[in-house]
């Protein structure tokens, strides 16, 4: 018989936030941001219940699988979810060539326009950094989605091309290190 592993997903503080693993209870909150067409423009549309909870499962599964993964981002002052971060590797990372870690984040629409995304993102960035120590880190962004763009830019990444993402046209942004 195969022996379990157990494995801890690394816990994050900066000055106004905590990133933690995903929590059973965040579900609620996820899945109702997941279904927010406007919250869900620049990404792959508004989604089910169902297709929420496939994302959020493997949001977490990601972790042991590749040593990163998401994080629930959730204001230290008021324990309010605030949205969700990543630095992750995609099933295409494992082909020959060097690994991109990538970064992602989304932040629930009560949160916007409080640069929760940058410090998240930056948060995770440097925690990818330190542990993976990749020479690139990407961000997958879609062309109009200003915000996100902001985000990247502060982070120090920078346009890199257009490119094909599950049949959708849209841009990859890049730090090279």
């Amino acid at each position: 018989m195969r022996e379990s592993f157990a494995f801890e997903i690394p816990r994050l503080r900066t000055e106004r936030l905590l990133l933690r693993e995903f929590l059973k209870e965040d579900f609620d909150a996820y899945a109702n941001h997941m279904a927010d067409a406007d919250a869900m423009k620049h990404m792959a549309g508004a989604q089910d219940r169902r297709m929420a909870w496939r994302a959020f499962a493997a949001g977490t599964g990601m972790w042991p699988l590749t040593g990163g993964g998401w994080w629930s981002v959730v204001v230290a002052s008021s324990g309010e979810l605030a949205g969700h971060v990543g630095a992750f590797f995609r099933e295409t990372s494992f082909d020959d060539g060097p690994v991109d870690l990538e970064l992602g984040w989304s932040m629930f629409r009560a949160h916007w326009r409080r640069g929760y995304a940058s410090e998240a993102a930056a948060a995770a960035l440097a925690w990818g950094i330190e542990t993976h120590a990749p020479k690139r880190v990407i961000a997958i962004i879609n062309h109009d989605n200003l915000a996100s763009i902001g985000v990247s830019r502060r982070l120090g990444m920078r346009y890199e091309r257009d490119i094909d993402f599950y049949g959708i046209t849209t841009q990859r942004y890049v730090l090279e290190r």
